[in-house]
């Protein structure tokens, strides 16, 4: 939250000139980055038209939080409006979605959830179901209004529209939490004000509301089996359902003709990606649509079948890998969602494959050709092995060769690492990935961030947290050989550091001495103790990470320096060239370090490197 006042206050402020500027200095000190040029003109325009309704309707005693972030997400509602409800005198929440638009139209085929803009290249959520998720969101999330959501209502206020100018858009459906005005409506919308906030001080409901507790984020394995064979489970915010409404209009029209086309969904770790997967696959599933879920991970795969399919072989059958289609005819799928598809490879030949199946056809073409709208999401910084072939741009060249059109959305809001945009920042930079180098860490209250002095010690602080009921797990680069367990023996501790030794994650797909299979290490409880790698990480969350940077990635004075010679990955062979270790040894690191929803302890072998990550971080 950037601003909270009452409505009088926040009225005073504009007058004085004062309120862009003084919420532009909060988004500094809050994001560590400017704000955009639109967002200032929001600030410029909409608030004011807020508060001047505010005050119209004699509502200057409400409270305003203004930038008011979603819990355990980047997300922000532009302002809630906080006081006392007229009629049954209890707190009354009002979400608020202010626009500037002056107008705005259904997309193609009058679709009433997706609007088009003149100024923006690809179609944008309709302001009602914005507004609306939002509010579900809040319900989910926040304990007061978990307990009371009835005191929970959402709007969005349009106020340069007429009501030509958007008037398409009241084709989605309007309720409590999900309403619509324009500026030509404007004696309306302070009617709607009055009917949900009383002329009186909104304090005490907004400091209810700030004080109440969050409710753990839905982690994706352990409400997966319900998210595909029951109901929905996740609510989407804005472009997360703007992907969700793209594929599933393209399943009506792959339905309604011979239509086919390409569907690519990127973002960053945390961004929501494979959730928008499983709402998809649940909603598929649920309405008889053939479908399937693939990726190119083993963890992720057998854990998913082992979660959302228990004892339901249907289910299971569900979720593929992407090497599954070689021999599959043309369209034989409505849908394929293809998960993690950064980790495509160039083909999916290996040395099992029957020689008449060696076409050398890439395995993008292969996952194209077999459904009539096949998905991608993905996150081109998570590639970690040579091979790897999932990049946007050859996604859509072998789209374009093929003569099919090819949808994108972009995710850019964070729902891991506690939703802080400031914390997946600082790691790029870090990582040297973005940027002009590493930052020092300034804690933002959204992501923990913890040096530990010895491999002892993150282990110490990382079971401190399990013992409380969170979820933690150790993870490091692939530094260290890695043993085949023998029979009847536990399994051997390769990771060694001074005196002390931990094993590496199961290889096999059994378990051995109570330690799980590998998929199954980021989920199962008795994977703490073991150290994980990228492969068994990526694409999971836990709690709380702890990372060990080993000595293949090391400062040196002023920069980074990679020492291949210290990785053990058998991925990387002699041919794999030094520009492409480098790049893939650091969006390892980058996958390892953004795995916590709630925290990191981060802990390096090398001292110099070491000293430079307690110098980031003094401050914290």
């Amino acid at each position: 939250m950037l601003f909270r006042e009452s409505a009088s206050t926040v009225a005073a402020r504009n007058l004085e000139g004062m309120l862009a500027s003084h919420l532009s200095d909060q988004f500094v000190h809050v994001h560590d980055y400017r704000p955009g040029v639109s967002e200032v003109r929001s600030w410029e325009r909409s608030i004011p038209a807020l508060t001047g309704a505010l005050l119209d309707a004699g509502l200057d005693q409400v409270e305003m939080l203004i930038e008011y972030g979603l819990p355990l997400t980047s997300k922000r509602a532009d302002v809630v409006l906080a006081g006392v409800h007229p009629r049954t005198h209890e707190p009354s929440y009002v979400v608020v979605e202010l626009k500037q638009w002056s107008e705005a139209h259904p997309d193609e085929d009058d679709e009433p959830l997706l609007c088009r803009i003149d100024s923006y290249a690809h179609p944008v959520l309709n302001p009602i179901e914005q507004v609306r998720g939002y509010c579900d969101y809040l319900v989910s999330f926040n304990t007061t209004l978990a307990a009371h959501p009835e005191q929970v209502s959402g709007v969005a206020y349009l106020h340069n529209a007429t009501e030509f100018g958007v008037g398409g858009l009241y084709e989605a459906s309007q309720d409590e939490r999900g309403e619509m005005f324009t500026g030509e409506r404007r004696g309306e919308f302070l009617a709607y004000l009055r009917s949900k906030l009383a002329p009186a001080s909104g304090a005490a409901a907004a400091d209810a509301l700030l004080a109440a507790g969050t409710r753990p984020s839905k982690q994706l394995m352990s409400v997966a089996a319900k998210e595909v064979r029951e109901r929905e489970q996740f609510v989407l915010l804005d472009e997360q359902r703007v992907a969700y409404e793209t594929v599933l209009r393209a399943v009506q029209k792959a339905h309604e003709s011979d239509h086919k086309e390409v569907v690519i969904v990127t973002g960053g770790p945390g961004t929501g990606k494979s959730v928008i997967a499983l709402s998809l696959l649940g909603e598929l599933y649920r309405r008889g649509i053939p479908a399937l879920h693939a990726t190119g991970s083993q963890s992720f795969t057998k854990t998913m079948r082992k979660v959302a399919g228990a004892r339901k072989r249907e289910v299971q059958d569900l979720f593929r890998y992407f090497n599954s289609f070689m021999t599959a005819k043309r369209n034989s799928l409505d849908v394929l969602i293809c998960d993690e598809a950064h980790r495509i490879r160039e083909t999916s030949a290996n040395r099992y494959t029957r020689a008449e199946h060696r076409t050398g056809k890439p395995q993008v073409d292969e996952l194209i050709d077999v459904a009539r709208v096949p998905v991608f999401l993905l996150d081109q910084h998570q590639v970690v092995r040579p091979g790897e072939r999932g990049r946007v741009e050859d996604i859509r060249s072998a789209a374009e060769s093929r003569g099919l059109r090819c949808r994108e959305v972009s995710l850019d809001s964070q729902f891991r690492c506690g939703g802080s945009d400031a914390y997946l920042r600082w790691v790029v930079r870090l990582l040297g990935l973005e940027g002009e180098g590493p930052v020092a860490w300034e804690p933002d209250g959204r992501m923990a961030l913890e040096i530990a002095e010895s491999p002892e010690q993150m282990e110490a602080l990382l079971q401190e947290r399990q013992s409380k009921g969170h979820v933690a797990r150790m993870s490091a680069g692939y530094c260290w050989r890695w043993s085949d367990a023998k029979p009847g023996e536990p399994l051997p501790a390769d990771v060694v550091i001074g005196d002390w030794a931990r094993p590496w994650n199961l290889k096999g797909e059994r378990s051995v001495m109570g330690a799980p299979p590998s998929a199954l290490w980021a989920t199962d409880p008795a994977g703490f103790g073991q150290v994980g790698c990228v492969y068994t990480a990526q694409g999971f969350e836990y709690d709380w990470s702890g990372v060990i940077l080993g000595p293949d990635l090391v400062w040196r004075g002023d920069h980074w320096e990679i020492n291949r010679t210290a990785s053990k990955d058998p991925a990387f062979k002699r041919a794999t060239p030094d520009q492409a270790v480098d790049r893939l040894i650091r969006n390892t690191y980058k996958v390892l370090l953004t795995r916590g929803m709630l925290g990191t302890v981060v802990y390096s072998t090398d001292p110099e490197t070491q000293n430079k990550l307690r110098e980031l971080t003094a401050s914290g």
